[in-house]
């Protein structure tokens, strides 16, 4: 453990993590010399007014640095107030015996001041339910809360990558503009342009109106009289430069009356053909959605580099105002050539312990503080999920556990029964209740899962698999089998033409493979215990709400 402090890399600063989580506290740094800066979380003066103790915060970490800034150093009476942005040279040293931090800061210089207008300042020293906070994205980063879910976000997506790069897989970006439907549900956001060239259009129109039919015939007239004067020209013997200066004014005319025509028959409002909406005058020719997963871009690659992943947004135009939806979320999402459903499965629990097990390592002071204001059991659940095997039961094994439980007495609000997708507190009842530890249930009726997963030897179930775990992923085996797929196509209605190219696939070189998505926010909002999803997000999109 070093005696000297560690400034940042690219500032004069010393992140306060580097002095306060050290095994000792910062108390080893004693005597040294720091250049601190960061946003005051509380303030107070004492000795009548002679100097003023702040808890400084700078976001590297959970912990506060108290700070000790004398009046001569500064207006006080603005440093004290939460939400001022300070940067200070001090002198660390140890406070009086009894204190619970192990340094102080005692300032020198104060080198700059962000002021705050107390009375508009949103964001008081006491604690805002977080549902109020979303009104003010921009600002609540600065809460404890929030400060801590974006450091367990990046914790998280560093993990992430590191847990595929260690084993070979390679990361691809897959795109968020689409002509598939991957979940085949239709709740896509339409990426066009159509709307606003038809709001252009229509103010075009109004300031600039389209030629009449008394214009375009005006017009035709002028091509005429100039045909009858390059004839007449030339019937006289005029010189070259003549009868093409003729020439030109003649296509002039002709290349005017074109225009008129043509912008004749512009019409406000979105083009259409045959009475439906005309896509191939839209922006890419057709039709265009944000994308609700990268999976089948991303088989495309897997059927090539073998094992692959994307983490990226996705999109979804669902109107649920749920504490579990959101309209932009991000997905984790393997694929694995010459892997089947059991593979898949051994993948998605590797991964979610990998991610459990780092958090446990690398975040326990964020984990502590949500084990302290947001959700008790949080180090417990994370714990478990860390070092406990996960259950595996097929889908019908699942229904008689559920239904055996109805005959005991147990209520569910959702009916049990062979063929209905099952309900979260069906879900919670399993891992909850039933074995008290992450469930991974597989084989689901082929009725309620999507056309790509592989059909099994019953024809009544697919190779699919759901980690009960925090709803936290769905995957499945693919289907490899091009008629198999055809058909299951055609049987669910869905268009041929836009999925020619995944049908490719299947037709050139097939191979087994399979894959799972693990929704981000889901394994925040699980690891964190905090209600409401919208709350894992920097800046949550929901149905009526995208601000910034």
């Amino acid at each position: 453990m070093t005696t000297s402090v560690e400034r940042a890399q690219y500032s004069d600063r010393v992140p306060i993590r580097s002095i306060i989580l050290r095994p000792d506290g910062g108390s080893g740094l004693a005597g040294q010399q720091a250049r601190v800066g960061g946003w005051v979380k509380t303030g107070r003066k004492a000795d009548k007014d002679a100097f003023a103790f702040l808890e400084l915060n700078d976001g590297s970490c959970a912990g506060n640095l108290q700070i000790i800034v004398e009046a001569d150093k500064g207006d006080l009476g603005q440093l004290v107030l939460t939400g001022t942005c300070l940067q200070v040279d001090g002198v660390l040293k140890l406070p009086p015996d009894g204190k619970k931090q192990k340094v102080e800061l005692q300032v020198e210089k104060v080198i700059h001041v962000g002021v705050v207008d107390a009375s508009k300042y949103p964001l008081p020293k006491t604690r805002l339910p977080l549902e109020l906070l979303r009104d003010y994205v921009h600002l609540r980063a600065r809460t404890n809360t929030m400060g801590a879910v974006a450091r367990i976000r990046d914790e998280l997506s560093y993990a992430t990558k590191r847990f595929f790069h260690e084993r070979g897989f390679r990361y691809v970006n897959t795109p968020n503009i689409t002509t598939s439907d991957c979940e085949g549900a239709g709740e896509m956001f339409q990426v066009t342009t159509l709307i606003s060239e038809a709001e252009k259009l229509e103010k075009n129109l109004i300031k600039n109106p389209p030629p009449s039919e008394v214009d375009v015939e005006s017009a035709k007239l002028i091509i005429k009289q100039r045909g009858n004067d390059v004839a007449q020209l030339k019937s006289a013997k005029a010189s070259k430069q003549e009868i093409g200066a003729a020439v030109a004014e003649l296509q002039k005319a002709k290349e005017n009356v074109m225009k008129m025509e043509e912008r004749s028959k512009l019409q406000p409002g979105i083009p259409q053909k045959d009475g439906k909406i005309d896509y191939s005058q839209d922006f890419f020719a057709r039709q265009a959605f944000l994308t609700v997963s990268g999976q089948l871009q991303l088989e495309s690659y897997a059927c090539a580099l073998s094992t692959v992943y994307t983490f990226g947004p996705t999109f979804r135009a669902e109107k649920s105002h749920t504490s579990r939806h959101l309209a932009e979320f991000w997905m984790v999402e393997p694929e694995m050539a010459f892997a089947e459903l059991e593979h898949d499965m051994d993948c998605a629990e590797d991964y979610v312990k990998f991610m459990c097990q780092w958090l446990l390592d690398h975040c326990m002071e964020d984990m502590e503080f949500f084990a302290d204001k947001i959700d008790k059991s949080c180090i417990d659940r994370i714990t478990m999920s860390a070092k406990t095997p996960f259950a595996r039961i097929t889908y019908t094994e699942a229904v008689e556990l559920l239904t055996e439980a109805v005959k005991n007495g147990k209520k569910f609000e959702n009916h049990v029964e062979w063929g209905i997708d099952l309900a979260s507190e069906h879900e919670r009842y399993l891992t909850e209740v039933k074995f008290q530890k992450s469930v991974i249930v597989y084989n689901y009726p082929k009725e309620i899962k999507a056309f790509y997963m592989r059909l099994n030897d019953d024809s009544k179930t697919v190779a699919a698999m759901d980690v009960l775990v925090g709803e936290l992923i769905g995957g499945s085996q693919r289907e490899e089998r091009y008629d198999v797929m055809l058909s299951r196509m055609k049987e669910m209605g869905l268009p041929i033409e836009p999925y020619e190219w995944y049908l490719d696939l299947r037709r050139y070189g097939t191979v087994k493979h399979c894959g799972f998505g693990l929704g981000f926010e889901r394994m925040v909002q699980f690891a964190t215990g905090l209600d409401n999803i919208k709350d894992c997000m920097p800046f949550p999109r929901s149905a009526g709400r995208a601000d910034l």
